[in-house]
């Protein structure tokens, strides 16, 4: 019972602080088309631009005060200030908790400080908030070999190549083992 009372203040709390960010911007229609150019691609540079382009998708934030957050982030990361990085991450998600974008950055910083454990249920929640992200998928592939689970990370792989078969980690797929060899 106290469990359930737990998950239903958790859900209230996270339903209160998105009160003021607004849903995430539909960009469905836009990523159909991206990734149907990606997988035509005739080769990685064209392919490339595809991608970037899905990028530029998945970092729109809700709102002005979740873009700046973001990119107050982005730009702490880029210079190590992972402390700062942490804390605008932490206030986007606690904001926005329906933007799969917040929980991708927060795992990437993770993943940079070498924290490998905290950065899965970050990709989880990207993930489950938006299956095809690409960027997610491949994060949580190489989290998983990280952490020795090579099994696990190439249905990852496998995963995120189909999507986008022009992924630099698409040299991490290893090839199957015949028995007859």
């Amino acid at each position: 019972m106290r469990m359930i009372l737990s998950a239903l203040a958790l859900c209230s709390a996270q339903a209160a602080a998105a009160e003021g960010c607004p849903e995430a911007p539909d960009h469905s229609a836009a990523l159909d088309t991206l990734y149907a150019e990606v997988q035509g691609a005739p080769n990685e540079m064209v392919a490339r631009g595809f991608s970037n382009q899905m990028w530029e998708l998945w970092l729109d934030a809700p709102d002005e005060p979740s873009q700046m957050m973001l990119d107050a982030a982005q730009r702490a990361m880029r210079v190590g200030d992972y402390l700062r990085a942490q804390d605008r991450l932490n206030a986007l998600v606690s904001y926005c908790p329906f933007y799969a974008e917040g929980y991708n950055q927060r795992a990437l910083l993770n993943y940079l400080r070498g924290d490998y454990p905290a950065v899965l249920p970050d990709l989880d929640q990207a993930i489950a908030l938006s299956p095809r992200h690409t960027g997610a998928l491949t994060g949580k592939a190489l989290t998983l070999i990280a952490l020795g689970r090579d099994a696990e990370a190439q249905v990852v792989l496998k995963d995120a190549v189909a999507l986008n078969p022009w992924l630099s980690e698409r040299a991490l797929i290893t090839p199957p083992q015949g028995d007859d060899i």
